[in-house]
């Protein structure tokens, strides 16, 4: 479970690097500088978590027992608050309408949301730190 848990966090923080990148040299000659500001806001987030996974895959299973839990809280979590806030943020390059994704960028924050208070108290909980 760690090796797949650092892995996810490497992939994530690599696409936040790239989509961060998009957001500050290709986006601002697309969209407005509001939609510039909301697509760095799912970047950020996105790297947040990351580093958030890191965490976890480097923890001793002893410390924090739902792991996998977490994990999938994480990722649910990032691919609908963040991927959401991207495709949001692009609405108006396309004919398509992506304000309909918009319900799904809370129900994202929430898994996220979960995901530390799972970890939170499972920190807590744990008999092996003081």
């Amino acid at each position: 479970m760690e090796k797949t848990i650092l892995a996810t966090a490497c992939l994530l923080g690599m696409l936040a690097v790239v989509f961060g990148a998009f957001g500050a040299h290709g986006l601002k000659n697309l969209v407005d500088a509001q939609s510039v500001a909301t697509f760095e806001t799912g970047v950020r987030y996105q790297m947040y978590h990351a580093f958030f996974l890191f965490a976890l895959g480097l923890l001793p299973l002893e410390y924090v027992k739902s792991k996998k839990t977490i994990y999938i809280c994480t990722v649910v979590g990032v691919v609908l608050f963040s991927f959401s806030i991207y495709l949001l943020s692009l609405n108006s390059l396309v004919a398509f309408d992506f304000k309909m994704f918009g319900i799904v960028t809370p129900i994202g924050g929430l898994f996220l949301i979960g995901a530390w208070a799972i970890m939170g108290y499972g920190i807590i909980k744990s008999k092996f730190i003081k």
